[in-house]
């Protein structure tokens, strides 16, 4: 029997406490591993955090150390990828070696930094158009997580369309509705036994939360004794300010980071789901709110459409009175918000890691078998 191809993946994602990128990386490695046909090594700078469960499935894990993560993708990845063993390289992150000794396939989650780079810090500007240019020439294939992302590469990057392949992200199983009486006891947990509305992202100028907050305002002018807004998520870049008016907004409540068990409960006990994102590459907790069978209201750009189809609310997220709007019409009518609902849950059975795992090992199987004829 022969060995089977050998694929080494930059894991830096998995060093931090886990998420976006995180997620993903976690999701697909463990169900690329247990599917049998590659065998998957997880290389870092630095020890990974969390990983027992990929180890587990069989993924091996080895740290390069380094001490900047940048360098070391530039520098001490491609050194040890020229002692020889691997078949090719596949990066979650979006940003590949200038050179590499073996084929390479990237994942593009969005182009934030290119399309709106006010919304991040200048390090992340720089280094995301530096790094971009080279990593889509070299890239044997390039995975994008939703058509709108593979459109925005096209327009942007057009000789990169040939080598394009949309794969989905998935949803994780344990995203499912909880019985009645378990939705009771997350909203009493949450002091809001008739539930509560909820807003799940990273505090940062993209996921439109200011805005979504001056909604809330009209909306409390509109249904006095309307249910609070919970809203979960990191501190992100330049949210000092936005913190200070969570402390201060009457109605809402900051509940910091959670954990992935937390997350689940607290969307399984959300009354309405709004993600007013300005941009989304895919929009995860849109997909998650629908496997819940939460009622969702969202936004009519990028790929948060082609996500939700027709099961959820779609506003213009630059219109506050637009979104108020909405959130009062949601809010105000128990009829809508169930028939949303059921829609969700038939919607995002369409977004399985499983079926996303095999997506990916068919274009890495590809990519291999066309490097092995040359």
């Amino acid at each position: 029997m022969s060995a089977l191809p050998h694929i080494a993946v930059d894991a830096r994602a998995l060093v931090d406490t886990p998420a976006g990128v995180g997620y993903y990386t976690r999701a697909l490695l463990s169900r690329l591993a247990r599917r049998g046909q590659l065998r998957v090594t997880a290389l870092s700078h630095r020890a990974t955090r969390r990983t027992e469960h990929l180890a587990a499935a069989g993924v091996e894990l080895q740290t390069l150390k380094a001490p900047l993560g940048f360098w070391w993708q530039q520098r001490t990845l491609p050194r040890h990828l020229e002692r020889g063993g691997y078949d090719l390289l596949w990066s979650p992150l979006g940003t590949l070696p200038q050179t590499s000794p073996i084929p390479t396939v990237v994942t593009i989650h969005d182009l934030t930094p290119l399309l709106f780079p006010y919304w991040h810090s200048w390090r992340n500007r720089v280094t995301f158009r530096r790094q971009l240019p080279a990593t889509l020439r070299g890239a044997e294939r390039i995975v994008a997580v939703s058509a709108a992302t593979a459109t925005d590469l096209e327009r942007r990057f057009p000789t990169s369309a040939g080598r394009i392949t949309m794969i989905h992200n998935g949803v994780d199983p344990a995203f499912m509705p909880a019985p009645a009486a378990q939705i009771e006891a997350i909203r009493h947990r949450y002091e809001a036994p008739a539930g509560y509305v909820l807003f799940i992202g990273t505090l940062e100028p993209r996921k439109n939360l200011s805005r979504l907050l001056d909604a809330w305002d009209l909306v409390a002018d509109e249904l006095p004794g309307s249910p609070p807004l919970l809203v979960a998520g990191a501190k992100g870049w330049d949210s000092g300010g936005l913190r200070r008016r969570l402390r201060r907004t009457p109605g809402v409540r900051y509940l910091g980071r959670l954990t992935r068990p937390q997350l689940l409960e607290v969307l399984q006990g959300t009354l309405v789901f709004v993600y007013p994102s300005l941009y989304e590459g895919f929009g995860l907790p849109v997909a998650e709110a629908m496997a819940c069978g939460r009622p969702v209201i969202t936004s009519d750009i990028s790929s948060l459409p082609e996500v939700v189809g027709d099961a959820g609310v779609l506003v213009n997220p630059r219109h506050t009175k637009d979104l108020a709007a909405a959130l009062t019409r949601v809010l105000g009518d128990a009829g809508l918000r169930a028939e949303l609902a059921e829609r969700g849950l038939r919607r995002a059975q369409n977004f399985s890691w499983d079926t996303a795992a095999e997506a990916l090992e068919r274009v890495l199987l590809e990519v291999i078998a066309e490097n092995q004829q040359e």
